[in-house]
């Protein structure tokens, strides 16, 4: 994995940390693909990581746990299986996968993890897992709906299947997350603010994902990445530019003055 990040962000961010003022990485990525994002940033943690479904300190303790109950990632699991989609789930900060397939080692090329092929998911998985992850490539979404995008596609009906059970969102274009409805990225940012003692008006949450919405709408300053989806532009407050274009720098400028 490489590590590619705007040498003014990486600067924007250490600026505000020096200037007292606390900066959490909120990620979708499983905690090992995290924590060297978090030390390149010159960060010291808590990590929100999981899509929110874990808070972790950089040491790797676990300060929140809210993951996806077993028989409800086993439905996940046979949703995926029936349309010949790819699936993996997480133990103990391990990526598992029963099938060996390209768009496994396309995620874990991304996230920066190890892929660990197991028999059986429903026996490896344990009580819970962090969050399920179904990754495809628009020539497999193109096998299971007319007229295919990407894998987005599949949010509207797997949000009726599972409302009220499990949150389901898109981190990326390929990328269909699951988490339990109990974590989301604005729970657990919640539950970092009420540890430090920072109220709600006080924290500004960036972000460019539909995983990011919730985040982006609980915080005091809702930011968005300019070319968002619509749905976060939305409930933002503001945009910034996106990677590469100081985006992060003129939000520490904002911050600051």
């Amino acid at each position: 994995m490489q590590l590619r990040l705007d040498p003014r962000d990486v600067d924007a961010v250490r600026r505000m940390v020096a200037a007292g003022v606390t900066v959490v990485a909120c990620t979708g990525r499983p905690y090992p693909g995290a924590v060297p994002w978090v030390k390149r940033l010159g960060l010291a943690g808590p990590i929100v990581c999981y899509q929110g479904a874990q808070v972790r300190t950089l040491d790797g303790d676990t300060l929140l746990d809210h993951g996806v109950h077993h028989s409800l990632a086993m439905e996940v699991i046979r949703y995926a299986r029936e349309r010949d989609l790819h699936v993996q789930g997480y133990r103990d900060d391990l990526l598992i996968v029963q099938r060996d397939r390209p768009e496994a080692r396309r995620y874990a090329q991304h996230a920066g993890m190890e892929i660990h092929v197991v028999d059986d998911l429903d026996q490896a998985m344990g009580e819970t897992t962090p969050k399920l992850v179904i990754v495809s490539t628009p020539e497999t979404i193109e096998r299971l709906l007319p007229d295919p995008e990407t894998i987005e596609r599949l949010l509207p009906d797997v949000r009726r299947r599972w409302e009220g059970k499990l949150n389901a969102a898109t981190s990326t274009p390929d990328y269909l997350e699951f988490t339990s409805v109990e974590s989301d990225k604005a729970s657990a940012l919640r539950f970092v603010s009420d540890r430090l003692g920072i109220s709600q008006s006080e924290v500004a949450a960036v972000g460019d994902g539909r995983n990011d919405t919730s985040m982006i709408a609980w915080a005091g300053l809702g930011v968005a990445v300019e070319g968002s989806p619509g749905e976060v532009i939305a409930v933002a407050d503001r945009t910034i530019p996106g990677p590469g274009h100081g985006g992060i720098q003129q939000l520490a400028d904002a911050l600051l003055k």
